[in-house]
């Protein structure tokens, strides 16, 4: 088992314990399977983030607080150089950087995300409002039923509702920007 996935879920547990909860009344509040719930506790599997943004949510905790174990401090600006984003691995075919982490209370989660084409990620959805903005290589963009090709420049706004994959084109990774509300 991944150490940080180990750690994350020992995040999580600890809110949970904090709060008096049982994991069935958490499972049901994020709307997953009792058994479901108790394996992203145990660190038996990879919580997804839209997953962990909902527990933040529900906890009222900042998402870096779960993921790091560090609550954010900057309320006013948050400057983060190339290449020191927080890096949250949820998915062997996504690679997440976090490009705000440091901010408290942040209302947007903005990532820099690069697809290997390795594997075809599954579907995803989670509420709020999604941006992509591709800065390098192409992609193909599945939301619902449709497919849209973005090139560099190229950028799509949609309803993350609606499930939802990147994968790279071309066998060759792609980098875009993603920037979710929250």
């Amino acid at each position: 088992m991944n150490e940080k996935i180990r750690d994350i879920a020992a995040r999580i547990k600890g809110l949970r314990l904090l709060s008096g909860l049982t994991p069935e009344e958490v499972a049901k509040v994020v709307n997953v399977t009792p058994e479901a719930y108790s394996q992203y506790e145990s660190g038996e599997d990879d919580i997804p983030v839209s997953l962990l943004n909902e527990i933040s949510e529900f906890y009222k905790v900042d998402m870096t607080e779960i993921l790091t174990g560090i609550s954010p401090k900057l309320r006013d600006v948050c400057m983060v150089k190339n290449g020191e984003g927080l890096r949250v691995e949820r998915y062997d075919q996504y690679e997440f950087e976090s490009l705000a982490y440091k901010y408290a209370g942040r209302k947007i989660e903005p990532l820099l995300v690069t697809l290997r084409p390795e594997q075809s990620p599954e579907l995803v959805s989670h509420k709020g409002q999604e941006f992509n903005y591709c800065l390098e290589g192409r992609m193909k963009v599945t939301i619902g039923r449709e497919e849209y090709i973005l090139e560099p420049g190229d950028s799509l706004y949609f309803n993350p509702i609606k499930p939802h994959k990147m994968v790279s084109l071309d066998g060759k990774n792609a980098r875009y920007l993603t920037v979710i509300l929250l």
